[in-house]
């Protein structure tokens, strides 16, 4: 096998001899690829064959395991009679069993190592996407990402952006007249939207230790790449969050690793399996982005690969980005399949020697039409291909076989256990409780103040000889006070004072004051 390309598998003449070897080159393998057919053609095992090629060229590889049953790559191939025959169909010689290199990943943590990103490398964009915000929505998210960065708040886990929600809702009119109108009914249709999210589990992906991209990109000490398998049979349960997930992998690596030309090699090759989920009502703005990062990441060194059953499955602007094409099986029987067929037909090479159109539908299983870039990143002619049978074992591994291999990982023990460090959640809380504290003692200040300023008040003193109310105070303490009540004799007297109203009343009134002027 030559060290400048994996072998596919072997082309044959219209008569089905054998006609060729069909390699893929790897200088040209960063040109991304696409790997299409219907459920049941092959398609996994087509994978399989490129992740343990790419692995033994020293490429590391980053692919999800969407049904479970690409884990057996980690262990040696068994000798079956169906694969020692194809070996022998397509002369591969010597057929040798292998095991690879494997890294399990899982976001829940269970079938593989923890893999966490933080809030803030998420970004606006892919969270709105992840949430399917409206254009309201993506709008007061972006505002609060721009609070947060302006206000030193860090954003690493759920309960982080909950914070921050809480923090612009609550100060609505202030931060509107800065950016712009912001909704209190937004801000909940975010936190709503938040929470089912955290229902479903995102919550595992967002934390920390978040990923370094440079524990996916490992080589063995005998120079074989490292095969990176991320769990997704769970995952799938949730198709937006796999392929925001894939997604924010790729603009990582876009944005991290350095220019590097034209390699005679890829750093690194992404697989995206369903590939469909990533489009599937997408955003323009999303759709424009991806294919931003699939036309740059290859001058970074890095292929992309997508897989799906229908080559209509992924936008025409990035279909037209990938250079190395295998197209398994399609059916043709309703109008939409046809056309599909038709696109596939009409993206390769044609060949002389067969309709591809017509191919495309009587491919057997583990066959393809495959085409890969030649020299000077040519296309080459199409060719009816028998894919070579794998290394590794077909199927999954055991429970007690990962278990094993988790332990034995180069990065066992640096991701399993979640670290919580201060940042938003802490920050707005600490301010909220001080806030709080501060209102507490100012009203507190308030109430000592009002009782200051009524004790400046005095009442007058009766019946005390003229005491004043120092000595009155001190007189309370050492004596009975005596009864206010009125005796029965003095209530009459005053009730008969009240009621005199007459002019005779008046007049004596008057005398009386003027006996005690005259007096003076």
């Amino acid at each position: 096998m030559a060290e400048d390309s994996i072998f596919l598998g072997a082309s044959r003449h219209p008569d089905d001899s054998y006609q060729q070897a069909e390699r893929l080159l790897l200088k040209y393998a960063n040109r991304h690829g696409l790997v299409t057919g219907a459920t049941g053609t092959g398609k996994t095992v087509t994978l399989q064959i490129l992740a343990e090629g790419f692995s033994n060229a020293g490429v590391p590889v980053f692919c999800a395991d969407v049904k479970g049953d690409l884990s057996g790559i980690a262990m040696m191939g068994e000798e079956k009679d169906f694969l020692s025959k194809r070996a022998d169909t397509i002369k591969l010689d010597p057929y040798a069993f292998q095991e690879f290199p494997v890294i399990f990943w899982d976001l829940f943590g269970e079938k593989g190592h923890p893999i966490r990103t933080t809030i803030s490398e998420m970004g606006p964009l892919l969270l709105s996407r992840l949430m399917n915000l409206s254009d309201a929505q993506e709008g007061v998210l972006n505002i609060a990402f721009r609070i947060a960065d302006e206000e030193g708040l860090l954003l690493l886990d759920m309960k982080d952006l909950q914070a921050l929600l809480v923090h612009v809702a609550d100060r609505a009119d202030e931060i509107g007249a800065r950016y712009g109108n912001v909704s209190k009914q937004s801000v909940g249709a975010i936190q709503r939207t938040l929470l089912v999210l955290e229902q479903q589990g995102a919550n595992f992906f967002f934390g920390e230790p978040a990923l370094k991209i440079s524990d996916i990109m490992r080589t063995t000490p005998d120079g074989r790449g490292a095969i990176n398998v991320l769990a997704a049979d769970k995952l799938m349960m949730n198709p937006r969050l796999y392929a925001t997930f894939l997604l924010w992998l790729l603009s990582e690596l876009f944005e991290e690793l350095p220019e590097v030309g034209d390699p005679d090699r890829p750093r690194l090759v992404f697989f995206f399996d369903e590939a469909h989920l990533l489009f599937d009502e997408a955003p323009k703005i999303l759709v424009d982005r991806v294919e931003q990062v699939v036309r740059l990441i290859r001058s970074k060194g890095v292929g992309v690969y997508f897989v799906t059953q229908n080559p209509l499955d992924v936008p025409e602007t990035v279909l037209s980005q990938l250079g190395n094409r295998i197209q398994h099986a399609l059916r043709a029987y309703t109008p939409r399949e046809q056309k599909a067929v038709k696109t596939a037909a009409d993206t390769f090479r044609p060949n002389p020697d067969f309709d591809c159109f017509e191919a495309i539908t009587k491919l057997g299983v583990g066959e393809a039409l495959v085409s890969t870039l030649e020299a000077k990143g040519v296309p080459s002619m199409v060719q009816r291909t028998l894919i070579r049978p794998p290394a590794s074992r077909l199927g999954p591994i055991t429970d007690a076989e990962r278990d094993r291999l988790l332990k034995a990982s180069p990065v066992f023990g640096q991701y399993d256990e979640s670290i919580d460090r201060e940042s938003a959640f802490e920050i707005l809380q600490k301010k909220a409780a001080d806030k709080a504290k501060a209102e507490a003692e100012a009203q507190k200040a308030e109430e000592a103040g009002e009782v200051e300023e009524r004790s400046r008040w005095s009442l007058p003193d009766f019946g005390n000889g003229g005491t004043s109310t120092k000595t009155r105070r001190k007189t309370t303490t050492t004596r009975r006070r005596t009864s206010n009540r009125q005796s029965v004799t003095e209530a009459a007297i005053k009730s008969v004072v009240r009621s005199v109203g007459t002019s005779l009343g008046r007049a004596l009134v008057r005398g009386i004051l003027g006996s005690l002027k005259k007096g003076r």
